[in-house]
């Protein structure tokens, strides 16, 4: 068993749970902790079940999306056709019939994604994809516009202002400078030369 705490750009922030079962050869991502929000509040416990396939060292999940209805319930869906697959999953993951990844037909079941079998990672990605991103309120397009603007807008810092650990050295150095009555510039050459010699 291993958690994973996971930061998405469009839903937030995940406390996921992956169990694997090495008999079985199947692994199970399980939302644990969930973004605020009514939508998402309802995945909290939500699983999401990977099974050995056919091809050597991968394994399969039936791609199924999530959708709210009117009063924001959230319904699963299967997809029947390639093209309801979002964008996102067909550009970074291997998709085929479900046929091929178990050797048999199943009604309702079409197409799968494969990940390798120690890539948990993937398959917590595949969770938010398929659960969270096709409910969110926010398109991953809107939102990267929105990021773009924020810093568009964002006034830019100052040339006097810098990093913590590099203002601490800078005063350093400058203290060096006044005890040695030099410049600035020269302490910077001379603390380097030192520590190169040393």
């Amino acid at each position: 068993m291993r958690f994973y705490r996971v930061k998405d750009f469009l839903t937030g922030n995940w406390l996921f749970k992956v169990c694997s079962d090495k008999e079985l050869n199947k692994n199970m991502v399980k939302a644990v902790n969930c973004p605020p929000g009514r939508r998402f509040a309802q995945l909290e416990g939500n699983t999401m079940v990977f099974q050995k396939s056919e091809i050597e060292g991968q394994l399969y999940d039936v791609i199924s999306l999530t959708h709210a209805d009117e009063s924001d319930r959230l319904r699963r869906k299967i997809v029947c056709t390639v093209e309801e697959i979002p964008t996102a999953i067909r550009e970074h993951f291997r998709i085929v019939p479900y046929e091929e990844a178990t050797g048999k037909r199943a009604p309702g079941k079409h197409w799968v994604t494969l990940s390798k079998a120690d890539d948990e990672k993937s398959m917590i990605l595949l969770f938010v994809l398929e659960r969270a991103w096709t409910v969110s309120t926010v398109s991953p397009e809107e939102k990267m516009e929105t990021i773009s603007r924020r810093k568009e807008l964002k006034p830019p810092l100052p040339l006097y202002v810098r990093p913590r650990i590099e203002r601490e050295v800078h005063v350093r150095v400058k203290a060096h400078a006044r005890a040695n009555k030099t410049g600035v510039s020269e302490a910077y050459r001379s603390l380097i030369e030192s520590a190169l010699r040393s």
